[in-house]
């Protein structure tokens, strides 16, 4: 089958469903539930997906209201939308939303800027090619702030393993992720450094700055936006509306988040972050696969006065308002359900901090369900 040599007169809905129409006949297989409908295509078939042939529907559903005081002190009140095939998951986050509701709930974020790293193999001392990158660095940053109007970097490090330098970069790339623009960015530093120092440039992604990919590093230094969200729930409101009580909730929490997390070794101490935090990238249009720098969040839950103040902190929310897949319609639409807010924060910032206070929601319910022992029999009835 060739899904690419389509006649030329097409369209982008031609060509999907010239597409599918081989694969069916080619294959023998019935694709007529991927059919797209042209007002939710946008754009993904010329700069989203290559070879589309349809689409696969994620259900929407609502959990909220949750009102949050964002880290400029502004009060949005947003609805979530969670894209997700889990029974139970939107119920849960409900459920948190209901419990929060008329507490303040108080955001924080950092922008540590989004990393890329590049490896270079050393003919003599490594120390001597570090040197040299300290030495010419406003050359080889001119270099990369070169590949893009919207890309600043803001730090650097430098790592040196066997015969092998390490740079790594870390860029404010404005209101993109902005992981193809470091990339790119990364590239030219990378062939500058091979010529200007006579170096062997090894590759591009070379894994220290652990993109879509867990690490001790990314947990405990940030990347992209770091995120934290607290609030603090009255003991009538952990029994009224959570049906627990606070010892059984704390009990629970330092059975499941310290003591069962240190057993397995677990980067992150949370409940199931990667829940939340998969399910708002799906709706709006985040890369899906930084769920799992996402899911490296710590929640922490301490008794204060007549209640328990509980906290996450997320260290590493990749996320964006420009291109990718959050300038599909649907995912649009989606993403402005999150910003309708009147603050005067960088709207990535407000994301992070909104996605940080949903998964506080989150986290919020799932302890209650598991300290009252309810885990088991939600998913039966909701989750088969």
């Amino acid at each position: 089958m060739d899904l690419r040599n389509l006649p030329s007169d097409l369209d982008a809905i031609g060509r999907i469903n010239a597409r599918r129409s081989l694969l069916e006949h080619n294959l023998g297989v019935d694709l007529a539930a991927l059919a797209v409908n042209s007002a939710q295509l946008g754009h993904a078939e010329e700069k989203n997906c290559e070879q589309m042939f349809g689409a696969v529907p994620i259900p929407v559903g609502l959990a909220g209201p949750l009102t949050v005081t964002l880290s400029d002190g502004t009060e949005t009140t947003v609805h979530l939308p969670l894209a997700t095939t889990e029974g139970a998951l939107v119920a849960s986050v409900n459920r948190g939303c209901k419990a929060m509701r008329g507490v303040r709930v108080d955001t924080q974020s950092t922008y540590h800027g989004v990393t890329r790293s590049m490896s270079f193999k050393m003919s003599n001392e490594k120390c001597a090619v570090s040197n040299w990158i300290r030495e010419h660095e406003s050359e080889w940053k001119a270099v990369g702030e070169a590949t893009s109007s919207h890309l600043k970097i803001l730090s650097y490090e430098i790592d040196e393993k066997e015969d092998h330098v390490f740079l790594t970069i870390a860029a404010d790339t404005d209101e993109a992720m902005g992981m193809n623009m470091v990339t790119i960015a990364a590239q030219a530093i990378g062939e500058f450094i091979a010529t200007k120092a006579n170096v062997t440039f090894v590759t591009v992604a070379a894994n220290v700055d652990s993109d879509k990919k867990p690490s001790r590093r990314t947990h405990d230094n940030g990347r992209g936006y770091e995120a934290t969200a607290s609030c603090t729930l009255s003991n009538t409101i952990i029994q009224e509306v959570l049906k627990v009580t606070p010892s059984a909730l704390l009990a629970t929490a330092n059975a499941k988040l310290n003591l069962g997390s240190n057993i397995a070794g677990a980067i992150g101490h949370n409940c199931h972050a990667a829940n939340v935090i998969a399910a708002l990238y799906l709706a709006t249009g985040q890369d899906a696969a930084h769920v799992v720098e996402g899911s490296l969040a710590d929640t922490n839950l301490a008794p204060a006065g007549d209640g328990i103040v509980v906290r996450v902190r997320l260290p590493s929310l990749m996320l964006g308002v420009r291109g990718g897949g959050t300038t599909l319609p649907a995912q649009s639409q989606c993403r402005e359900l999150l910003l309708k807010n009147g603050s005067k924060l960088h709207p990535c910032r407000t994301l992070a901090e909104v996605f940080a206070a949903a998964v506080l929601a989150g986290e919020i319910s799932l302890l209650a369900a598991q300290a009252g022992h309810s885990l088991a029999s939600a998913h039966k009835q909701l989750g088969r």
